[in-house]
């Protein structure tokens, strides 16, 4: 079983994380994110090996999933702090940030 992210902080030190963050921008992305760019190379071949003479050539991002994207882009940390309130509200949880206690859809 993977552990979580509180005993992977607990055993690693920031330099070491960073250090792995420099590999994976060297070599590419770790774990699903990579196999969704190993799958969508796959993908891409077959839908141009069935594809016949017309239409436009697939490409591997035709078939990659934007996880962190919204709609329209990446989004800002404002959005991305409502986004956790609004779900920290759905769930009952507390809101240590400003006012403490409970959520109180101030996001």
């Amino acid at each position: 079983m993977g552990c979580t992210v509180r005993e992977l902080l607990a055993r690693t030190t920031s330099v070491e994380l960073t250090e792995w963050m420099a590999y994976e921008r060297v070599t590419g992305p770790f774990g699903p994110e990579r196999l969704d760019v190993l799958h969508g190379i796959q993908t891409a071949v077959i839908a141009n090996a069935a594809r016949g003479k017309k239409g436009r050539k697939a490409e591997p991002k035709d078939f990659v999933p934007a996880w962190d994207r919204g709609p329209r882009g990446p989004m800002s940390w404002q959005d991305m702090l409502a986004a956790v309130k609004a779900y920290n509200r759905q769930i009952g949880g507390t809101d240590h940030t400003t006012k403490g206690g409970a959520a109180d859809g101030d996001a």
